[in-house]
């Protein structure tokens, strides 16, 4: 790892570590989901309600794929049709879980559960998922009040592809001495 790749790394770690714990949670069970690593209900699910969410979740980043394979080339608001519909309908799932707390947590995720392709439409994504009805009030607005205006009002995105990330991480026994 050269020292430009250390220092993204090093940001994207700093990134992280500003979440919430439910936040830090919620991603990390997020991309065990989406990017299909390990058994995610055994390892996240501390009850019959988290489980249920967990398959919900489960079923709902099978579009994950579809979204993939349909990000626009350029900024074209026809040629995003087939891909903003989808990428609102997952958004607006993650979302009325009431586990992100707002769009840096959000672009977080997507960024590494879809690539880094997706960057220039995660604001507009949000925002729609985020002004649906079925967001409570209350959360609609602490959503849309989080976007920062250098991130609505950006000028270009970085094509660099995330480096870090976060994974579930077992607990290690104390040794009695």
């Amino acid at each position: 790892m050269d020292r430009k790749q250390s220092t993204q790394m090093l940001g994207e770690l700093k990134a992280f570590a500003r979440f919430s714990a439910a936040d830090q949670r919620y991603i990390r069970r997020s991309l065990d989901i989406g990017l299909r690593r390990g058994n995610a209900v055994g390892h996240w699910a501390r009850n019959a309600t988290e489980m249920s969410r967990i398959e919900q979740q489960t079923r709902r980043y099978r579009m994950i794929e579809l979204i993939r394979s349909c990000i626009p080339d350029d900024d074209n608001a026809e040629a995003a049709e087939c891909f903003l519909a989808p990428l609102i309908t997952l958004s607006a799932g993650d979302l009325a879980d009431d586990k992100i707390s707002d769009f840096e947590a959000y672009r977080f995720l997507y960024e590494r559960l879809i690539g880094p392709a997706v960057r220039p439409w995660l604001v507009s994504a949000f925002c729609a998922a985020a002004a649906l009805p079925g967001i409570h009030p209350d959360m609609r607005k602490q959503l849309l009040q989080s976007i920062p205006v250098h991130d609505a009002a950006a000028p270009g995105w970085s094509i660099r592809a995330p480096l870090f990330f976060p994974e579930w991480v077992d607990k290690v026994q104390q040794a009695v001495s």
